[in-house]
């Protein structure tokens, strides 16, 4: 019986020998003869075109360990999923003159090579790196024993079932070939002992994350991996490169037993075990693939974190990237809009700016808005077609897209990971609003004030303190914004400093009402609120609440100061009259025309985008922007002539 265990482990002790030695630091390891003899294929995790190919042993001496190239990552299950990966990478067999050996047994031969550089890879795994980091952590203290144990998962038992079982009988069979010209039976009787391999793909992740924490953390436990690393064993591989080769096996076998029942002669008795083989892996296999996409996710996220610069409050394994790509930032005091890049992730967005010279970080983060109580919403801006708006609590983007359809692919997938967190977070029970709610809402409600950042109203939407209602002009009255409402006021009404919450409390500008409701603090006697003139009716509300409203352009000498465009709303509420403002969130209109009784008269020949309003001598000219718009702008303005106000079924909106 000793005889007999001494001829199972002959096979494989030529191959661990050359392992032996990496226990000792700086020991001459020569690893590349062994690989070259094996032909492992698709081992070599390298960025190279063949990766499977020998490396020079000079070549390995001295460099840096290398890391799992996105190339490889992404290819490895094209890989996996046809015989192309093995082609190169035959077996070294030269029959004798005239004869040819069976498709069948080269396929086996191929088997058995693989194996056997693969039980090497195991004993590196084993008797190197997870020997020597428990001799470390039970010398030193300095790490858990724990912790190696759970990063290595069950890799002992995975590692004597191929050395002991599984390569031996391989290699009995290959000798007897000419005898029994089958191998189907011998996987058979030994593949209910893959499913040990479930435990260690479930592991996998924990066990990479467990490796990358205690890398950083401790001194001892990085100073062994990168002396077994640097060895000649590890062919300037890291230790992440090793422990994903158990991941990959599985995959293999699978292919290799698929192209060996190809291969067999209709009726060759081997077909139906190597079948029933076969059936026996595949749910293994499964595992496997489920383990490379999630190395692939991990590898795309560290990708994704170095173009960030490697922030500390950024990095999270955990975190699962959803959508990234360029934006436009609709700025509310530069008229065009400016170069923006997204990072939406399952917990947060990442708002950032390209960089011009893109040297490590290519991006520079501005803005973390917590997916957590976000909110998006589609913005009807003639100016900005195809822009939303995206309101969290640290901030709020007004954005623009490069078109229709991308402008909803980023709203769906904000929406998508806001009801994710919504559903795992119990404290927030109320449905997130849909893509199809209210999209005119413009304020904050008054229970959020400082709780969120608000949407800055843009300067050119207003020419007026949008609290005191006077003029804004570039010398004694410039425009400031509120923190807390996001309103447009002057410095004598945003003259007060409040803490707000989303900005970590900090002291910032805001209006005096905001200031009088975060504070509590009644205001100064000079600054109550006047009595509201008659011109002081809101374009906020009257264009959200209007039966029309746009742009027209005022013809003729009549406006006089006026300029030669104003926002012109005919309010719900006060339908028979039309308001002209300066522009669009102005709290004041700088005119008011009573429409009852004034004729209205369509366009001319010369310009049909022309309408007129008469009355006693009083004319007023405007011109649409199309003559859709200016027949829909005088059938409004005869029904208010005409003293109609809403209420009548028949009757729709007419605004723009």
């Amino acid at each position: 019986m000793e005889q007999e265990s001494k001829e199972k482990l002959a096979s494989v002790s030529s191959l661990v020998t050359v392992f032996e030695n990496s226990r000792t630091p700086g020991a001459a390891i020569r690893v590349s003869k062994l690989e070259a003899e094996c032909h492992l294929p698709g081992y070599s995790l390298t960025p190279s075109a063949e990766p499977w190919k020998e490396s020079h042993v000079g070549e390995s001496l001295g460099s840096e360990p290398r890391t799992v190239s996105r190339r490889y990552l992404n290819s490895l299950k094209n890989k996996l999923s046809s015989g192309a990966w093995r082609k190169p990478c035959q077996p070294e067999i030269h029959p004798g003159p005239g004869t040819q050996m069976p498709e069948e047994k080269r396929i086996v031969q191929e088997l058995l090579e693989t194996e056997k550089a693969y039980v090497a890879r195991l004993h590196l795994l084993d008797q190197v790196f997870f020997q020597e980091l428990l001799r470390e952590a039970r010398s030193s203290k300095a790490f858990p024993e724990d912790v190696v144990r759970l990063i290595f998962s069950n890799i002992s038992s995975i590692y004597q079932f191929h050395a002991q079982f599984f390569l031996p009988e391989l290699q009995r069979r290959l000798d007897d070939w000419t005898a029994t010209p089958r191998i189907g039976d011998v996987i058979q009787k030994l593949a209910p002992f893959l499913k040990m391999y479930s435990e260690y793909v479930k592991n996998f992740e924990r066990a990479a994350e467990l490796l990358a924490t205690w890398t950083d953390k401790s001194a001892p436990f990085q100073e062994v991996i990168t002396r077994i690393q640097s060895s000649e064993a590890s062919g300037s591989l890291t230790l992440q490169h090793h422990m994903l080769e158990p991941v990959q096996r599985i995959p293999r076998y699978e292919l290799l037993l698929k192209e060996y029942i190809q291969k067999l002669p209709a009726q060759a008795p081997d077909r139906a075990d190597a079948q029933k083989a076969l059936d026996m892996i595949f749910s293994a296999a499964q595992h496997s693939n489920s383990a490379i996409t999630e190395m692939e996710r991990l590898q795309d996220l560290w990708e994704v974190y170095q173009r960030l610069g490697l922030e500390d409050d950024i990095v999270d394994p955990s975190n699962t990237l959803l959508r990234e790509g360029p934006v436009l930032k609709i700025s509310f005091r530069r008229s065009d809009p400016m170069e923006r890049y997204l990072f939406l992730f399952n917990n947060m967005l990442l708002y950032c700016v390209p960089k011009v010279i893109q040297v490590g970080a290519h991006f520079q983060v501005r803005t973390r808005i917590d997916v957590a109580g976000m909110k998006v919403r589609e913005l009807t801006d003639a100016e900005f077609p195809h822009s939303f708006l995206v309101s969290g609590k640290q901030r709020t983007l007004e954005l623009q897209a490069r078109s229709q359809e991308e402008m909803i692919s980023w709203m769906q997938a904000c929406q998508a990971a806001i009801d994710q967190i919504e559903k795992r977070n119990e404290t927030f029970k109320a449905a997130v609003q849909g893509l199809e709610g209210d999209t005119q809402e413009q304020e904050l409600q008054s229970e959020e004030l400082g709780l969120r950042a608000p949407q800055w109203v843009r300067d050119k939407m207003v020419t007026m303190c949008m609290r005191c209602k006077e003029p804004f002009n570039a010398l004694t009255r410039r425009r400031h914004h509120c923190r807390a409402c996001g309103y447009v006021v002057c410095a004598k009404c945003s003259d007060y400093r409040a803490e707000l919450k989303y900005n970590d409390n900090r002291p910032n500008r805001v209006c005096f009402h905001c200031y009088t409701f975060l504070t509590g603090s009644v205001l100064p006697e000079d600054k109550e609120d006047r009595r509201r003139g008659i011109l002081e009716k809101g374009s906020v509300a009257g264009s959200e609440q209007s039966l029309m409203c746009s742009f027209l352009q005022l013809v003729g000498d009549k406006w006089g100061k006026s300029g030669p465009r104003g926002w012109c709303v005919i309010p719900q509420d006060d339908p028979l009259v039309l308001y002209i403002y300066a522009a669009p969130q102005d709290m004041r209109a700088h005119t008011s025309i009573p429409l009852l009784g004034y004729q209205v008269t369509a366009g001319t020949q010369a310009d049909p985008r022309l309408f007129q309003l008469q009355q006693s001598g009083q004319l007023y000219t405007f011109k649409a922007e199309t003559e859709e718009l200016r027949d829909r702008w005088v059938k409004a303005m005869e029904r208010a002539a005409s003293g109609w106000s809403p209420g009548r079924p028949d009757d729709g909106d007419l605004s723009d």
